[in-house]
């Protein structure tokens, strides 16, 4: 039944919204072999249609749209990104990795259960940042970002989620199972397609990051981050690099300025810190916020 005063309101909306006109396909009895066909389906809501190769650019509107539509519903204003290992085990799990490894890979095992402080530094500043609930033009400041996935990334979501504070997870489709990890505020848990996009909404409302060790992932959005920076296209944001030993055992920056390819200034895009406290520190310099 129509609206008698909508229908001749001036303001009033004059076509039905997408998902009321879906509903008239689906309320339509009628069964022949064109309604049959897939050719006869909705555009939008023809999923092999939307999967193929031409309307990758449409996917990527999507990708781009959604989450930046769900963020906004949700009053987030900035973010503090978390990067760091998929690896590296909580304190509590440390002890298990290096008893179940396998006598070829306790080494590495021990290493990886020497990096279990990361995941309490991750934790704690996490859950540091989440108790400040700094609200600012109405919209929540410094929300927990994270991968969405297991160890560091965990460690964020699960800080915040002590805090009683609400977090973000940008999970990925991988071929191998990559689910969000149980400390991600469900209606913030995001999943992409497109690294490149999902990268982008870990930077569009960026106003700290938070640099762990990690591997390949790590070291692609750190080194992705600093190029913005460098060349402009983003303006400087507080980039805390954590673990020293680490970062200078596995690359070498300082030789990369001494080899002239960087500059000796680039190396201040970054600062070092060990702790929750070194970072919120530099965040609240930067930003000249009351700690």
């Amino acid at each position: 039944m129509t609206n008698k005063k909508s229908d001749h309101d001036i303001s009033g909306r004059k076509f039905y919204p997408a998902k009321e006109e879906a509903r008239f396909t689906e309320d339509c009895p009628e069964s022949t072999p064109q309604t049959e066909h897939p050719a006869y389906k909705l555009a939008f809501r023809d999923t092999d249609f939307m999967l193929r190769e031409e309307l990758r650019p449409v996917r990527f509107q999507l990708e781009l749209l959604k989450p930046e539509m769900l963020l906004d519903e949700a009053g987030v204003g900035s973010t503090l990104v978390m990067y760091g290992s998929a690896r590296i085990p909580s304190p509590e799990n440390a002890e298990e990795l290096v008893a179940n490894a396998l006598p070829e890979k306790k080494a590495v095992a021990h290493k990886l259960a020497e990096k279990a402080k990361y995941y309490q530094e991750a934790y704690r500043l996490a859950k540091m940042v989440s108790e400040k609930s700094i609200i600012e033009d109405g919209k929540r400041q410094f929300v927990v970002c994270s991968g969405g996935g297991p160890s560091i990334m965990e460690a964020a979501n699960r800080g915040a989620s002590d805090a009683g504070a609400e977090s973000i997870g940008l999970n990925i489709i991988l071929p191998h199972e990559q689910a969000p990890n149980a400390y991600v505020t469900p209606y913030l848990s995001l999943n992409f397609h497109y690294f490149a996009l999902r990268k982008m909404h870990f930077l569009l409302r960026a106003r700290a990051v938070a640099v762990f060790p990690g591997g390949f992932g790590t070291f692609d959005e750190f080194f992705e981050l600093l190029t913005l920076i460098q060349t402009g296209k983003m303006k400087p944001i507080p980039i805390m690099l954590f673990g020293k030993d680490f970062w200078n055992r596995v690359v070498d920056l300082e030789a990369l300025a001494d080899e002239g390819t960087i500059n000796h200034d680039d190396l201040k895009l970054f600062h070092w810190c060990e702790t929750a406290e070194d970072a919120w520190k530099h965040i609240a310099e930067f930003y000249e916020l009351d700690r």
